[in-house]
């Protein structure tokens, strides 16, 4: 793993910590591969405007309120770049958190393959940290 791969997912979990899709976006090759797998659901897309659409429905859902987005620690696996995110939600059934595990390689300075797990929303109870 490069330096410059390293920046680059970094970058890419900075951009998603402030929420900022465009910045996360811009970060991907134009023909990124992408897949995804939630607990309902398997996300695919080929090239960056289908991996905004993905990133713009997960973060700008009006029935959740996001309170906030953590990083979890980044590792190198040979030439790909394991990044993460912890998401800390509330909806009408009260407070939840996930994390997310994006796999990363990178082409001429930008994101060009992606696989993303969700870890499903675990809801919290009083005794939760």
């Amino acid at each position: 793993m490069t330096t410059a791969e390293s920046g680059l997912a970094s970058a890419l979990v900075d951009a998603i910590l402030a929420q900022d899709v465009t910045r996360a976006v811009a970060l991907l090759h134009p023909d990124v591969s992408f897949r995804a797998m939630t607990p309902n659901r398997f996300w695919e897309a080929e090239g960056a405007a289908g991996v905004e659409a993905i990133f713009r429905e997960w973060f700008e859902d009006p029935d959740e309120e996001i309170h906030g987005v953590e990083a979890t620690e980044p590792v190198a696996i040979v030439e790909t770049m394991r990044v993460g995110w912890l998401v800390r939600i509330s909806d009408a059934d009260g407070p939840h958190v996930f994390e997310q595990q994006a796999y990363v390689t990178e082409r001429d300075g930008q994101i060009d393959w992606m696989r993303v797990m969700c870890s499903g929303w675990i809801p919290l109870t009083e005794s939760s940290p």
